[in-house]
């Protein structure tokens, strides 16, 4: 795809988070059959020329059952008290057809490793409040294990009580920066 056909895509300029209206979750195999989800409450983005930037803060991760939540945020999982944050910062941000394509680095637990993040970008279009606005939406699959994430306990009948590959899903909406 060539440098005028991007730019035709990816809008240009200075795009700031709208954290209303902008979600981090992950999700991750549990017991061997069922699914379980988790989000951030604290979501940081910001689109400039290009290239994306985003994180969340470890502390606010939200989950179903609250004993959890301080388990997830100890040194068997995400270790918030030495790693506060979870970062990313796109290396390339390309449509592919209908796809928006976006390779960058993911840094958790200190540990900084490449990924591709495939979904959709949608926009601009101009909300309520008059100003511009883009929606991106990506998904991508980590193995936790390669952020020093291991911890696990065995089940029973055989298995272990959690998956190695977690889904990450990112929603960012975002709003044209003042010039």
């Amino acid at each position: 795809m060539s440098t005028i056909e991007q730019t035709q895509t990816v809008p240009a300029g200075t795009w700031e988070l709208d954290p209303v209206h902008s979600k981090a979750a992950f999700s991750v195999k549990h017991s061997g059959i069922a699914t379980f989800r988790g989000s951030f409450k604290e979501v940081t983005g910001r689109l400039e020329d290009g290239v994306l930037t985003g994180g969340v803060k470890v502390a606010s991760v939200d989950v179903p059952v609250e004993q959890l939540i301080g388990h997830l945020q100890s040194p068997d999982f995400f270790d918030a008290e030495r790693n506060p944050e979870i970062t990313f910062t796109s290396t390339d941000l390309r449509q592919d057809g209908d796809q928006l394509v976006i390779n960058g680095d993911l840094t958790m637990r200190g540990v900084t490793k490449p990924l591709e993040a495939v979904g959709s970008l949608a926009g601009p279009t101009q909300y309520l409040d008059g100003k511009d606005r883009i929606a991106l939406e990506v998904t991508t699959v980590v193995d936790r294990t390669e952020f020093g994430i291991n911890w696990n306990a065995p089940l029973p009948g055989g298995g272990q009580a959690l998956g190695n590959d977690v889904t990450l899903t990112v929603e960012l909406q975002l709003v044209k920066a003042e010039a």
